[in-house]
């Protein structure tokens, strides 16, 4: 019994692509809460942190940006069927997260680790590069199989962006002039904004004219909206319905919270938007 409902909840929907349930949803999501608290005592109490000078602060969590979009890029390598045998299964998601959890955690370790020997006098620098440099080497991977092997969509790979930007820009805007929020001139706030847009984007985008292949919704919520709805614009609707409260409280959490906790919750939360939103946008790239 135990075992059935492991492989109907959690295996089945990995091994086979299929939309994810609400068992498996709330399972990652309560996953997702214990890994931040987690990481927060880890990064309070680390006396080897410290001593290092690694601390989660506005700076660590930008330069750990490329790795969330390293996370997205990957991700295609299995869409793209790249990789074979049970392998491949490191790579789906969520099996992704944890991959990409312990190569973060393994980048802060060398990167201390340099620092503290002398090899190199800023830690911050040495991270966002191996970052950048790992999703530079997926991205021409992928360049070259879409070459080889289908096509690579220039317009497709302009035309989510701008939606994202364009969508980022509008939202910012309001929140800045209308609502005279003057927090959200923290690039930290830009970047969760424009993640959950380039997410909208590319789901928007990918179900109403993605001239070849046929995507679907996988997530529980925005699939039964654009059910209900019949159109996949609803994202963004949904998304602002989250983005604009979720903003405003976690500004107000600002003010009292231990400052690690708060921009870790942030990460979290960008995680969740842009890593899809890299993904989804570079499958229709190179229509797989």
């Amino acid at each position: 019994m135990i075992s059935d409902f492991i492989y109907k909840y959690y295996i089945d929907p990995v091994k086979y692509g299929e939309p994810y349930n609400i068992v498996e949803t709330l399972t990652y999501a309560i996953i997702l809460i214990i890994g931040v608290y987690l990481l927060y005592r880890w990064f309070s109490n680390s006396k080897w942190l410290s001593e290092r000078g690694i601390k989660l602060d506005s700076g660590f969590i930008l330069a750990t940006i490329p790795y969330v979009v390293l996370g997205g890029v990957l991700r295609v390598i299995q869409d793209a069927g790249m990789v074979t045998g049970d392998w491949q299964y490191l790579i789906v998601t969520p099996p992704i997260y944890f991959v990409l959890f312990f190569f973060v955690i393994g980048m802060i370790f060398v990167g201390g680790t340099l620092r503290k020997n002398g090899i190199i006098k800023e830690f911050l620098w040495f991270y966002a590069l191996v970052g950048c440099m790992a999703v530079l080497v997926i991205t021409l991977i992928l360049a070259a199989w879409g070459m080889a092997h289908t096509r690579i969509d220039l317009f497709i790979l302009g035309i989510i962006p701008l939606m994202a930007i364009t969508a980022s820009v509008l939202v910012w805007a309001c929140m800045r002039y209308l609502l005279k929020w003057e927090y959200v001139n923290d690039p930290l706030y830009f970047v969760l904004i424009f993640g959950q847009m380039l997410d909208a984007s590319a789901t928007s985008y990918g179900l109403t004219f993605h001239p070849v292949v046929h995507y679907i919704e996988q997530h529980v919520v925005g699939s039964n909206l654009i059910e209900m709805t019949g159109t996949a614009f609803v994202m963004f609707p949904l998304k602002l319905v989250v983005l604009f409260p979720a903003i405003y409280i976690m500004q107000l959490y600002r003010k009292e919270a231990n400052p690690a906790f708060w921009h870790l919750v942030l990460l979290a939360m960008i995680v969740v938007g842009l890593a899809p939103g890299i993904r989804d946008m570079v499958r229709m790239v190179l229509y797989v």
